[in-house]
């Protein structure tokens, strides 16, 4: 007998008026805009049928469809990518929607099978997300999200801070990781989303998932070594393009 896997669809949300770095979606980088990396990269995951961009700003939606990518026009008053998502998940026909961040060029399109798995085997699972380890660097970075989790792999915490503290801080191990921009939501999740309490962690650290586990939500952490670069900043936008550089050249030099 053949299992039959959950249907799923990549949605990544993307605003034009960012805080600290606007218009970086359409940054460009190799002489694409960086909406266009994320697409292609999420593209060449296994398990979604699709993937579409979410947007409230028409530069985006042309700069999506000149790449042939497939868009969605939503409303400018949404707080954050969840909330973008929800306005469209009626107009989706999957069982599963995988959030894709859009200022994550490097994204690994296996890290987004690897968060869709868990679903297969646990009905009961509303979201999951992805950890890789972090590096000394990324400890001291408050763009970088750190987390921890229980012993089943759920998260306990979402921080920007350095998480958990280490006392004999000269002594680095490898318990510290970062959070990868994606989740995945069984469509069920959005039934009540617009119901969640919002809370003053959110608030303070500026990260929505700490409503979900706030509102009691369990989110399932997926240990996946990425090497995955969310581009918070110009100087982020830099260390990717010398990643992109050094891949090129390699290419060229075979």
């Amino acid at each position: 007998m053949t299992k039959s896997f959950l249907n799923s669809v990549v949605v990544i949300p993307a605003r034009f008026e960012s805080t600290r770095f606007p218009g970086k979606p359409l940054e460009k980088i190799d002489q694409k805009p960086m909406i266009q990396h994320v697409y292609e990269q999420a593209s060449l995951a296994r398990r979604p049928s699709e993937v579409i961009v979410a947007t409230d700003d028409k530069r985006i939606k042309l700069a999506v469809e000149s790449f042939g990518g497939a868009v969605k026009m939503t409303a400018k008053t949404h707080q954050s990518g969840t909330e973008r998502i929800a306005e469209i998940i009626p107009k989706l026909d999957t069982d599963l929607v995988v959030n894709v961040q859009a200022d994550e060029p490097l994204i690994d399109p296996a890290s987004i099978d690897a968060a869709i798995e868990p679903f297969d085997s646990d009905p009961e699972l509303i979201v999951s997300t992805i950890k890789s380890l972090a590096t000394q660097e990324e400890l001291k970075d408050s763009n970088v999200v750190k987390v921890v989790t229980d012993h089943k792999g759920y998260a306990l915490y979402f921080s920007r801070s350095s998480i958990p503290f280490h006392k004999r801080n000269n002594e680095f191990q490898d318990i510290f990781f970062k959070h990868i921009g994606l989740y995945v939501y069984h469509k069920n999740f959005f039934d009540n989303f617009s119901k969640l309490l919002k809370c003053e962690l959110e608030q303070l650290e500026n990260l929505e998932q700490l409503r979900f586990l706030y509102n009691g939500y369990r989110i399932k952490v997926i240990h996946y070594e990425s090497k995955s670069i969310g581009v918070d900043t110009p100087e982020d936008l830099v260390k990717v393009k010398r990643i992109l550089e050094k891949g090129s050249k390699k290419l060229a030099d075979k």
